[in-house]
């Protein structure tokens, strides 16, 4: 019998501690940094896709207001979502030239949240064809 006491203080604490943790795992996933009440259309050239967990990135150049470009960092799904949706890391290429709407910082820094069916390429097509599962070139 002196060992169920013993068994539970180290349940009791080891629930602590995740418990502990628990905030700082929903603030990894939070959207709140994202303005989503104000999308906004970028339109430029892609510097590099990332295809990587748990996040995936487009590191888009974009003509700012003074015609300088500007660099966004747009962070997206996990690359197993984007997997199951058809994507691949072969989906976007540098050099691509994309159409997005995105959630931008709520910062103001250039950066936001995008997702696949609000991503096009310049020309209107689909990155990723719905039916098929393929590329959209």
């Amino acid at each position: 019998m002196c060992w169920r006491p013993k068994l539970l203080s180290k349940v009791l604490v080891a629930s602590a501690m995740l418990g502990s943790l628990s905030p700082a795992v929903q603030a990894h996933h939070s959207l709140a940094i994202f303005d989503q009440t104000h999308p906004i259309e970028l339109t430029g050239i892609v510097e590099e896709f990332r295809f990587a967990n748990p996040h995936t990135f487009i590191i888009l150049r974009v003509k700012g207001e003074d015609a300088r470009p500007v660099v966004w960092r747009l962070e997206g799904q996990s690359a197993n979502s984007l997997g199951w949706a058809g994507w691949s890391p072969q989906s976007i290429k540098p050099g691509d030239q994309l159409r997005m709407t995105i959630d931008p910082l709520q910062s103001g820094a250039p950066g936001g949240a995008w997702s696949p069916r609000k991503t096009k390429f310049l020309d209107g097509s689909p990155v990723v064809s719905a039916s098929e599962g393929l590329t959209g070139r």
